[in-house]
């Protein structure tokens, strides 16, 4: 539907303009804006198309290696707090991943993924895509782009960014600096370059000539059905427009500072009982914590939290410590939620311990 198209451009725009992306991402240029039904799709999309250059340079370099053995050399690179969504990617795309070893910060460093691809380089392998994270499923950690983009930029390497969980933030100004670093580009590759929220955000998107789908202005419109995996699509875009008539860009910034605010409230709370620690920095809604214990306890007290039924929460576990993780996600939550959470994670634990002495 044209009506539908136009729509979805439109919205793409205004959001790309809300998170000042540069202008090379709107769709007045090369780029644009496309909505895809989850970031899984969207991170395979952007890898099924990196893949598809990166054959097409390789034939040009040798002629003579065939598809499958171009294939079998091609290495895709993301940090080991990724998203798994990013490994099974991977693996529907038939290509090598290679997990880089994040920092003590959980960051995948620009040097520590110039060294792997180095390596593979060395060992006659192709790299040719990389996923940064900002906003990792685990911690929260965000991968700097300004050191992992220069990296992608001087091997010819596509950069995916998924920011699946924390790109909605960076409506607001305190977290716009974690995307400096985007808008670094390849000219000599053409670099896709990716960013999510729901959303994608393209640069130089590539498209599938069909006959049977041509017509008169086939070339003069943006024809979302090639920038993605199914040709039918759904008309999200007027959620987004919906919502952002009735918010306001202040409306939505006031929303993800409320959740951002509680999240340090209960940051506190944790803080000040010495039986327990916060693991990692606190930046937007999700805090990860811990008792100060081994494991198996940490493992029986979350157990018995969702046993419990009043609260429920779900663990990660990076570099060999098992964690808890208590996110802010529903619109309704207010400060006494976060009192409440607190006092049953601590009567909780409280019995734990009595259990244990």
């Amino acid at each position: 539907s044209p009506a539908c198209t136009e729509l979805e451009v439109v919205m793409m725009d205004w959001l790309a303009k809300m998170l000042e992306l540069p202008d090379q991402f709107l769709s007045g240029g090369k780029g644009g804006g496309v909505i895809h039904g989850t970031a899984s799709e969207a991170t395979l999309v952007a890898l099924l198309a990196a893949r598809s250059h990166a054959v097409n340079k390789a034939k040009e370099c040798h002629p003579d290696m065939t598809d499958a053995q171009i294939l079998g050399k091609l290495v895709a690179y993301t940090s080991d707090q990724a998203h798994s969504s990013v490994e099974r990617a991977c693996l529907l795309g038939a290509v090598k991943c290679r997990l880089v070893k994040s920092d003590e910060n959980e960051k995948m460093r620009g040097d520590a993924l110039q060294e792997a691809i180095e390596e593979d380089k060395q060992n006659g392998l192709i790299p040719f895509f990389c996923v940064a994270t900002l906003g990792s499923t685990g911690c929260c950690a965000f991968d700097p782009l300004t050191e992992v983009g220069p990296v992608c930029q001087k091997y010819g390497t596509f950069m995916h960014v998924d920011a699946a969980y924390a790109g909605s933030a960076f409506v607001c100004e305190e977290f716009l600096p974690f995307l400096n670093g985007i808008e670094v580009t390849n000219p000599e590759t053409r670099g896709i370059y990716f960013f999510e929220i729901c959303d994608v955000f393209i640069l130089r998107p590539v498209l599938v000539d069909i006959l049977l789908l041509a017509h008169s202005i086939f070339f003069t419109i943006a024809n979302l059905q090639h920038w993605q995996i199914p040709f039918g699509r759904r008309f999200r875009s007027l959620k987004i427009w919906f919502v952002l008539r009735l918010y306001g860009v202040k409306g939505i910034q006031d929303h993800i500072r409320k959740h951002v605010r509680l999240a340090h409230e209960f940051e506190e709370l944790v803080k000040k009982n010495s039986a327990f620690e916060v693991t990692h920095e606190v930046t937007l809604g999700l805090v990860c914590f811990r008792l100060k214990a081994d494991r198996a306890t940490n493992e029986t007290l979350l157990q018995n939290i969702n046993k419990d039924g009043r609260i429920h929460m779900v663990p990660s576990e990076s570099k060999g410590k098992y964690f808890l993780r208590f996110a802010v996600c529903a619109a309704s939550t207010e400060s006494k939620d976060i009192t409440f959470a607190w006092e049953v994670i601590q009567e909780l634990a409280n019995q734990l311990t009595q259990i244990l002495k």
